[in-house]
C-alpha cells in the first residue's frame, strides 16, 4: 500500500504547544529530533525526578502537566519554527498572550505562563525538565503514525470535524485505506531509503476529547473509540530502523 507524507510534526514541550515540519532527519532508533525534548513536572512528579538539575532516566506521564488533567492545554500551539530544536519557543493560547522564552534558562516564565491554565486541584507545576531521550508517553525511542484516511472516516462517523492536532502525531500519512495501520503492527514501512518498523497500536486517552481551537472538550473521544471500534486505539507508533531524510510529499510504503 503506498501513500505520502501530508504532515510532519513535533512537540518540543510535552502536552503544550506542537508545530509543522516540512522536513525532518531521522535516525535508527531514535525520536523525532525536537519531539518532546522538554516536560514540566508537577509536585507529584517531583517525587520521581530525582536530586540533580535534570531526571537521569525517562518518566511516566503522570509526572507532568498533561492536557487529560486540563483540557485547555490542548489549545497551545507553537514551538521552535523550521529552524533547529534550539534557541526560543514561541507559544501562543486563545486566552493568554503570547510567549517567547528560552527553555534552557527562562523555564520560571513558562510556568507562571502556564499557571492560569492549570487547575489548582491538581498537583502545581514546578519546573521545566529536559529529558535523557524524550518524554514521550512510552519509554520507546518511536514515533507516531497516523492517517489522514482514518481521521476522515473518524470524522464521518461522529459527524462532526476533529482535526490533526488533538492527535499529537508525528507523522500523517495520506493514500492509504481507512484504519489500515492497525494491520501493520510488525510490518516495515519505507520512505526512500528510511525504514520504519510499526511497533504497536496507540490507545488513546480523554485528552484527544478537547478542541484545540478552544481548550474544551467537545466529545469523549476514548468512548466514541470504543462504540466505533470495540477498542480506543487510534494511530500506531513506529521504530526508525534505518535513518535518512523525510520531507512532505514523499511516498511512504507499506
Amino acid at each position: 500500500m503506498t501513500g505520502h507524507i501530508a504532515r510532519i510534526r513535533r512537540y518540543p514541550i510535552k502536552s503544550i504547544g506542537g508545530e509543522d515540519l516540512t522536513g525532518a532527519s531521522l535516525s535508527a532508533a531514535r525520536r523525532l529530533p525536537g519531539d518532546r525534548v522538554w516536560a514540566v513536572l508537577t509536585e507529584s512528579g517531583e517525587r520521581h525526578a530525582g536530586e540533580g538539575p535534570q531526571p537521569e532516566r525517562w518518566l511516566p506521564k503522570s509526572c507532568f502537566l498533561r492536557g487529560v488533567a486540563s483540557a485547555t492545554l490542548q489549545a497551545v500551539s507553537g514551538g521552535w519554527g523550521q529552524g533547529a530544536p534550539e534557541g526560543p519557543i514561541r507559544l501562543t493560547h486563545p486566552d493568554r498572550t503570547q510567549l517567547s522564552f528560552d527553555p534552557e534558562t527562562e523555564g520560571a516564565r513558562l510556568i507562571e505562563w502556564l499557571r492560569p491554565l492549570w487547575p489548582e486541584d491538581k498537583p502545581a507545576p514546578t519546573r521545566l525538565v529536559r529529558g535523557p531521550t524524550g518524554w514521550t508517553d512510552v519509554n520507546q525511542p518511536w514515533l507516531s503514525i497516523l492517517s489522514l484516511s482514518s481521521l476522515r472516516d473518524l470524522e464521518s462517523r461522529m459527524g462532526q470535524p476533529l482535526g490533526v492536532e488533538r492527535w499529537r502525531a508525528n507523522l500523517w500519512v495520506d493514500g492509504w485505506e481507512p484504519f489500515a495501520e492497525q494491520d501493520m503492527i510488525g510490518r516495515i514501512l519505507t520512505i526512500g531509503d528510511v525504514e520504519l518498523r510499526v511497533t504497536e497500536a496507540i490507545g488513546r486517552c480523554a485528552a484527544t476529547s478537547a478542541n484545540t481551537e478552544t481548550g474544551h472538550p467537545d466529545c469523549d473521544m476514548p468512548a466514541a473509540l470504543a462504540g466505533q471500534f470495540g477498542h480506543q486505539n487510534f494511530g500506531a507508533y513506529a521504530e526508525v530502523v534505518t535513518g535518512g531524510q523525510i520531507a512532505l510529499n514523499d511516498e511512504i510504503r507499506a
